[in-house]
């Protein structure tokens, strides 16, 4: 009997292991077979990105003019075509002038007037001193007739000048181009009465060459020319994206930097001037301005989202020919069109990820796929 029950117990171990080493058998393969954490990669590459920054600005017209009478009176005539190129010099509206054609008539008729005065009275007073010179006049009478004719000489004076305040008024009524350029609506139609409280008749605009005023960080403008002088550089290029998106063909030059610095902003008013042959570029359009200076040379860049950042300062995590994760910590200079742009750390053709940071871990492996195949 003992022997029947040593053997029954031999059979239920038997049974036991049986059961149990082909689960542990499944438990471990499946462990064995768990994918690695995937990521995307992309290699560090020499790129010549230069200094450069972005910001928005706007078209200003190089000269721009309302166009007002100066005189009161009605409009005879439109001498443009709205919207299109004049010259210089050329007549844009005429005002009915008779009445001021009048007044310089009437002003020349009392000049004329007075210089006949004028030229009775100096007769008078030479004829008063030469009767004085004889002993037969008195000096009384020298010094009546000299006052009358300084006051007819006074008297053609004011009545000149009254003449030019005519003629100029008469000048007033034909309205010219000061600066060739184009122009614009007009505000008010022949036969409509207009003078100095109308307001703007129409506006003309210089708008080749145009400027575009923009805000720069007082840093970003210190560090674009610092960057700029010390490769020996040209000056810093101005490139523009239009609103739809387009690029501006023609680059532009910084030609003003304000001398002061907005205390609310922290920025400066900069100015670049560009050629706008075409007309491209209206005065007020909003534009997006990229200053670049023309440093040449390549640098070391990685993608943005490479470059984290801890308390210890920013880091990439590069990915190993065997799939190893590593973690280097890097300097990085400047930002650049979603390219950072880094002086330590690292060399040209590591792998560095981009995507799936937060699943990959220093030390451990990952499943790479380059940022291209994604």
């Amino acid at each position: 009997m003992p022997s029947l029950r040593l053997a029954r117990q031999s059979l239920a171990v038997c049974l036991v292991a049986c059961l149990v080493l082909p689960a542990a058998a499944q438990t471990s393969g499946s462990q064995a077979s768990a994918p690695l954490p995937a990521v995307i990669v992309a290699p560090a590459t020499m790129e010549e990105v230069g200094a450069s920054a972005r910001f928005n600005g706007r078209a200003v017209a190089v000269q721009k003019v309302d166009l007002r009478a100066r005189v009161s009176g009605f409009l005879v005539e439109q001498g443009f075509k709205e919207g299109a190129a004049v010259e210089q010099g050329q007549t844009l509206f005429w005002i009915d002038d008779g009445e001021y054609a009048a007044a310089l008539a009437q002003a020349d008729a009392s000049v004329a007037a007075a210089e006949a005065s004028l030229t009775l009275a100096n007769l008078e007073f030479e004829r008063q001193n030469e009767l004085l010179n004889r002993k037969t006049g008195t000096q009384q009478n020298v010094d009546r007739t000299k006052a009358e004719a300084d006051k007819a000489k006074a008297e053609v004076d004011r009545l000149k000048a009254q003449r030019d305040v005519a003629a100029l008024n008469l000048s007033y009524t034909i309205i010219t181009a000061p600066f060739a350029g184009q122009i614009g609506l007009a505000n008010a139609d022949v036969g409509a009465l207009v003078g100095p409280d109308t307001g703007p008749l129409a506006t003309i605009v210089q708008s080749n060459p145009i400027y575009v005023e923009f805000p720069v960080p007082e840093r970003v403008l210190l560090e674009t020319e610092a960057a700029v002088k010390a490769a020996g550089a040209g000056p810093v290029a101005i490139s523009l994206t239009l609103s739809d998106g387009s690029v501006f063909p023609n680059e532009g030059r910084l030609n003003f930097a304000d001398v002061e610095v907005s205390e609310s902003t922290d920025t400066i008013l900069a100015r670049a001037v560009f050629d706008n042959p075409d007309g491209v570029l209206r005065d007020g359009s909003l534009v997006s301005v990229t200053i670049k200076g023309n440093i040449g040379g390549a640098e070391l860049t990685v993608p943005q989202q490479a470059v984290q950042r801890d308390v210890t300062g920013a880091y990439v995590l590069t990915v190993g020919d065997d799939g190893t994760v590593e973690r280097k910590p890097v300097t990085v200079s400047r930002t650049v069109q979603g390219l950072a742009v880094i002086t330590e750390g690292l060399t040209e053709g590591e792998m560095v990820i981009t995507e799936g940071v937060n699943k990959a871990r220093p030390g451990a492996k990952v499943d790479a796929a380059p940022a291209e195949a994604n």
